[in-house]
Order: C-alpha cells, then sequence, then structure tokens
C-alpha cells in the first residue's frame, strides 16, 4: 500500500478581518499535477477548477478554521497552527506523514516536516494552498452579504487601501482583527 501523505497550509494569515483556513490534502498517486500551482499564482477562475477537481479525485480533503477571536487571543501564528491541526484532524483518513508549507508543522502526533516554499513546490501542498484560500475567499464573500458595506467580496478582509479607508470611515466590523493594525505605519 502506498504511503499516505498529506499536505497542509494555510490562507488568510495576512488579512485585518476574518478567520485564517488551513487545509489538509491527500492526493491519489494518479492526481493530475498539471493543475496544480501555488494557489497565489493561478486566477481566481482557475483556482476554483482545481478545487473542484482536488474535492472530487482527493483521497482525503479537510478545511479547518481559526476564527479571527482566536486570532486576537492567540497571535496568528499560533491560530493559524491552531487551524491546521484541525484541518488534519477532519481528515477522515489518517495519513501516514504530513507535509507543511512553511517554517512550523502543527502538533498533530503525526510526522511532519515544514517546507519553506512547499506551496510551490509539493503537489499536496499546492492542492491544500488552493482549498485553503478557496475555501476561505468564499467565507468571505458570504460574508460580505452580512455586513455589505465593508466590501469583503472584494479585498477578502486584505489591508487594501480600500479596506482601510473603510474601517476609518465606519469603524471596524465584527469580524476585524483587533490585534492588528489598520492604519499602516507613518
Amino acid at each position: 500500500m502506498d504511503e499516505l501523505v498529506c499536505g497542509v497550509d494555510e490562507a488568510g494569515r495576512g488579512p485585518i478581518a476574518g478567520p485564517v483556513a488551513a487545509a489538509a490534502v491527500i492526493l491519489p498517486p494518479d492526481f493530475p499535477i498539471d493543475v496544480l500551482a501555488d494557489s497565489k499564482a493561478l486566477s481566481p477562475s482557475r483556482r476554483r477548477r482545481a478545487a473542484t477537481l482536488i474535492r472530487e479525485r482527493a483521497v482525503a480533503c479537510a478545511v479547518g478554521w481559526a476564527t479571527h477571536d482566536e486570532i486576537d487571543a492567540l497571535n496568528i501564528h499560533r491560530a493559524t497552527l491552531l487551524a491546521m491541526g484541525r484541518a488534519v484532524e477532519a481528515l477522515p483518513v489518517k495519513p501516514d506523514r504530513i507535509l507543511v508549507d512553511g517554517l512550523y508543522c502543527p502538533a498533530t502526533g503525526i510526522p511532519s516536516v515544514a517546507i519553506v516554499k512547499g506551496d510551490a513546490t509539493v503537489p499536496q501542498i499546492m492542492a491544500a494552498s488552493i482549498i485553503a484560500k478557496t475555501s476561505r475567499d468564499a467565507w468571505m464573500e458570504r460574508y460580505a452579504e452580512i455586513e455589505p458595506s465593508y466590501g469583503y467580496e472584494r479585498h477578502k478582509g486584505y489591508p487594501t487601501a480600500e479596506h482601510r479607508a473603510i474601517v476609518r470611515r465606519l469603524g471596524p466590523s465584527r469580524i476585524q482583527r483587533r490585534s492588528f493594525r489598520v492604519s499602516p505605519p507613518s
């Protein structure tokens, strides 16, 4: 039996609003890796098509979350590791090994390796990157219907000039990360 290798990556470390999402993905050996890339390198439509294929063909796929309140309470690093651990725990199949994008691995009790820029080189991590990004973007788009004045469907909570201006004008939304600076330093 082939070793079950799980890729793990996150989306949402940089925004000043909303949750951080992490995905854990185990791909089958025959997965068409030509559809994969770092999620940031794909157009939104290619990301969505790849995410659909990943969800249809993956051996296992799960998403874990850490809320804006957890980010404020723990800090973004620890909240990201929490979301990653939740994604791995949610897998219906236990992997033999975990490959994580970045410098740190969540505590899962499963042998894990952190790989810097793994989201650009390791197919399982690329798949996790795509699932995390499309899941978080969809969450932010749905939330935009609750607080439409903040434009979350456009900037997804990232600290764009538009987002910063809206927060200065309206005050923080209910999902604003209070521990993150809204205005850039002078």
